[in-house]
C-alpha cells in the first residue's frame, strides 16, 4: 500500500496540464486549455483542463476530476496504478506502508497481473540475450532482420525456450501463484496438465500507453505447418486487443511532434521504421482496425498515413478499417509500397532518407487512393461501376466535416465521370440513415449524461416543478461558493469573504438536494474552523457524487478570447467583480423559491384541515405571502442594494 505521505507528495508535484498533454493535444483557451475528447468521437472540442483548479472536465462523456482521475480514466488504471504512474513520471520514490498477510492476499488483482507480466517480459529478454538457445535462434533472427540492440532493448524483445513448462516452473519458484499465471495468459491449464503458452518463439511484448506490459505476441521461427506463425495472449482484464496499438508507448511523443501517425500491420514493421528514425509509427498487429484504436491515435494527432503492401486482396480487406478512421474524424492518407515489399523490408532497402522521401512523395488522400484502386477493376462494366460508386460514397458519408465531404464529392465526380448531383443524392441517403441509427441508439441508451441544470428565468416559474427550481438555485449557490468562496466581497470594517457572507445571509436555509446539502455541510463545518472547503478538499472526499458535482460546477466551458475582446473592444462584465450583488440576488431567489414551496405545502394541508386548523394555516400562508411580495419587489429592482 502506498503511504499517505507519498500520495500527498504526488498530488503536490503533479501538474494537470503536463499529465494530460502526455495523452491529448491541448490548445490554450483563455485561462483554460481545450481539446477533442479522448473518451468519445467528436468534432468540436468539449474537453477542458483548468490548471488554476487542477481539474479536467469532458462535457461529451461527463467524466471529470484531477490528474489522478484522468490517468485512471484514459488508460483504464486503478487508483494505485495511476499513483505509481505519476510517481514514476515525477521521479518520486514510493514509500510502502506495511501490510498484514490478509491485506497482501487481497492485493489488487490487476496490480498482480502487471507484476507477473513484467516478470515474464524480463524473463524472456534474459533468455534472448544470455541463454545459448535464445542467442543462437532468437537473437540471431532479430539481427538478421536488421534489428539493433537499441531496438531490442527499447521494445523489450525476448525469446521463449522450446520447452513445455520453462516459464511455469520458474515463475512458481519466484512465488507467483498458478492462478495468476493463467489469468495473465502465460500458461494454459488442461485437465491435470499446465504448460507454457509461448514455446520456441521470439517474443514481442505489447505495452499500453504508459509503457506497462499487458500482453505478448510471439512468432515461430521453424516451418512447422501444424503451428500458427503468430500467437498472441488471450484477452485479459488488462488486455483488450481492440483497444491497443503496438508501439504506442514508444510513438506517442513523436506522433504529437510530427502531427502525423504512420499505421502499419506488423510488429517488425514498427520496429524497423522506428530504427530508421520514423518513430511516429504504430501497428494494428494484424487485427481489423477498430473505433477504439482510431480514438487512441486521435489523442495525439488527427493525421494518419496508412502504409499498404501491393497485394490487391489485402488492400480491399483494409478499406473497412480505414472507413473507421474517417468516421472518427481523422485525415487519412495512403501509401502503397512496391510489390514484394512491406515497411520492414523497404525501409531497410532504401535507408532513412530515401524511405522518408518515398512515403512523402507517394502519400495521397485516401478517397482518391481508394477510387483509383477500385475503378481500375471496373472494365466498363456498369454494374461493377455502380457498386464502386456506392462503396466510395459510403466512405465519404462517414466524414463528419460537411466541407470535406463536398470537396470529395466534387473530386470523385471528376474521377468517376458521373454527375455530382447523383453522388450527393446517394450520400444524403446514407447520411439520413446514419442519423436515424444514431437517434435510435441515443434513445435506447441508458447511459446518457444528464445535462447540467441551467439558470431559470422567473417567467418560467409557472411551467416548472418548484422542487426542481429550488434544486437549480441550490446548485447555483454551490457554484458561487466553489469558484469564489475566498473572494473578498465587503471591506467596510474588516474584509469579509464570500463564504462567510453567504453562510450568514442563508443561515436559516436547509438545502433540499442531498448532494448540494452535503456540500453545504462541508462548507459550514470548514468555515467554523476558519478554513475554506476548496476544490482540492472536495476531491479528497470519498464521495463520487460530490466529486462529480464539484467538477461540473468548477470547469468553465466557454470563455471569450482575448483576441475578440481587444479587436472589437467587447466589454464583458465579470462575475467576480460583482460578487456581493450576485450572491445577494442568489440568496434572495433561493429564499423566494423556498417560501413558494412552503406556501404550496400549506395549501395542501388546507385540503384535509379541520375547522380549528384552517385559520391558523391561513394566517401562516398570509405571512409567507407578505414575505414573498417583499422579496419579489427587491428582485424586481434594477440594482440590488
Amino acid at each position: 500500500m502506498i503511504s499517505q505521505s507519498t500520495i500527498e507528495e504526488i498530488k503536490n508535484r503533479m501538474d494537470i496540464v503536463e499529465v494530460v498533454e502526455d495523452f491529448v493535444n491541448l490548445k490554450k483557451s483563455g485561462s483554460s486549455y481545450k481539446a477533442l475528447s479522448p473518451f468519445t468521437s467528436e468534432k468540436t472540442p468539449s474537453f477542458f483542463v483548468v490548471p488554476s483548479k487542477g481539474i479536467f472536465k469532458c462535457f461529451s462523456s461527463g467524466k471529470g476530476g484531477d490528474a489522478i482521475k484522468f490517468v485512471m480514466e484514459v488508460d483504464g488504471l486503478s487508483y494505485v496504478e495511476a499513483l505509481r504512474y505519476l510517481a514514476s513520471k515525477y521521479g518520486i520514490e514510493i514509500a510502502e506502508e506495511e501490510q498484514s498477510d490478509e491485506a497482501l492476499e487481497a492485493q489488487n488483482k490487476r496490480e498482480s497481473l502487471y507484476i507477473v507480466l513484467n516478470f515474464a517480459c524480463d524473463f524472456f529478454q534474459d533468455l534472448l540475450m544470455n541463454h545459448p538457445e535464445g542467442k543462437s535462434i532468437g537473437y540471431s533472427y532479430f539481427r538478421e532482420r536488421g534489428i539493433s540492440d537499441n531496438e531490442i532493448k527499447e521494445f523489450r524483445l525476448g525469446y521463449s525456450l522450446d520447452v513445455w513448462d520453462h516459464l511455469h516452473r520458474e515463475a512458481l519458484k519466484k512465488g507467483f501463484r498458478e492462478e495468476i499465471l493463467e489469468e495473465a495468459g502465460l500458461v494454459i491449464k488442461k485437465e491435470d496438465r499446465t504448460y507454457d503458452r509461448f514455446r520456441g518463439r521470439v517474443i514481442f511484448p505489447i505495452q499500453n500507453v504508459t509503457g506497462k506490459v499487458i500482453a505478448f505476441g510471439a512468432r515461430i521461427l521453424t516451418s512447422d505447418k501444424k503451428q500458427p506463425k503468430y500467437i498472441n495472449s488471450p484477452e485479459t482484464e488488462l488486455y483488450n486487443k481492440s483497444k491497443v496499438l503496438y508501439g504506442i508507448s514508444q510513438a506517442k511523443q513523436s506522433i504529437r511532434q510530427e502531427d502525423n501517425c504512420y499505421l502499419v500491420e506488423g510488429y517488425t514493421d514498427v520496429i524497423s521504421m522506428h530504427q530508421v528514425g520514423m518513430k511516429n509509427v504504430v501497428a494494428s498487429s494484424g487485427t481489423a482496425l477498430t473505433e477504439d484504436q482510431s480514438k487512441l491515435i486521435k489523442r495525439y494527432s488527427e493525421n494518419v498515413t496508412v502504409l499498404f503492401d501491393a497485394d490487391p486482396a489485402g488492400l480491399k480487406a483494409s478499406f473497412r478499417g480505414i472507413d473507421i478512421l474517417l468516421e472518427c474524424g481523422l485525415n487519412v492518407k495512403a501509401v502503397t509500397l512496391p510489390e514484394g515489399h512491406d515497411p520492414d523490408s523497404y525501409s531497410k532497402e532504401l535507408g532513412t532518407t530515401a524511405f522518408r522521401h518515398y512515403i512523402t512523395e507517394k502519400a495521397q488522400d485516401f478517397i482518391r487512393f481508394k477510387t483509383s484502386i477500385l475503378i481500375g477493376e471496373v472494365n466498363n462494366d456498369p454494374v461493377k461501376k455502380a457498386g464502386v460508386i456506392k462503396d466510395i460514397v459510403s466512405s465519404i458519408a462517414r466524414i463528419g466535416d460537411a466541407i470535406k465531404r463536398s470537396l470529395y464529392i466534387k473530386e470523385c465526380s471528376d474521377l468517376l465521370e458521373i454527375s455530382e448531383s447523383v453522388l450527393i443524392v446517394e450520400q444524403n441517403k446514407l447520411l439520413l440513415e446514419k442519423n436515424k441509427q444514431r437517434r435510435r441508439a441515443q434513445f435506447e441508451s441508458q447511459e446518457a449524461v444528464e445535462p447540467p441544470l441551467l439558470p431559470i428565468d422567473d417567467e418560467q416559474i409557472e411551467t416548472l416543478d418548484i422542487g426542481k427550481i429550488i434544486a437549480n438555485q441550490e446548485r447555483e449557490s454551490v457554484r458561487l461558493l466553489l469558484n469564489y468562496g475566498n473572494q473578498v466581497v465587503q471591506k467596510e470594517k474588516e474584509d469579509q469573504q464570500l463564504i462567510d457572507y453567504f453562510l450568514l445571509e442563508a443561515e436559516e436555509i436547509q438545502f433540499t438536494h442531498p448532494t448540494y446539502n452535503r456540500i453545504m455541510t462541508h462548507f459550514r463545518e470548514k468555515a467554523e474552523k476558519k478554513e475554506l472547503a476548496d476544490i482540492t478538499y472536495f476531491m479528497s472526499l470519498d464521495d463520487e457524487d460530490i466529486q462529480k458535482t464539484v467538477i461540473e460546477l468548477s470547469a468553465p466551458r466557454y470563455e471569450i478570447s482575448e483576441f475578440w475582446k481587444s479587436k472589437y473592444q467587447i466589454l464583458v462584465p465579470l462575475e467576480v467583480n460583482h460578487l456581493k450583488d450576485v450572491a445577494y440576488t442568489n440568496i434572495l431567489r433561493l429564499k423566494f423559491r423556498v417560501i413558494q414551496h412552503l406556501i404550496e405545502e400549506e395549501g395542501e394541508k388546507l385540503k384535509n384541515a379541520s375547522k380549528d386548523e384552517v385559520d391558523e394555516i391561513l394566517d401562516e400562508i398570509n405571512e409567507m405571502k407578505k414575505t414573498e411580495v417583499q422579496i419579489a419587489e427587491i428582485l424586481g429592482n434594477v440594482t440590488v442594494k
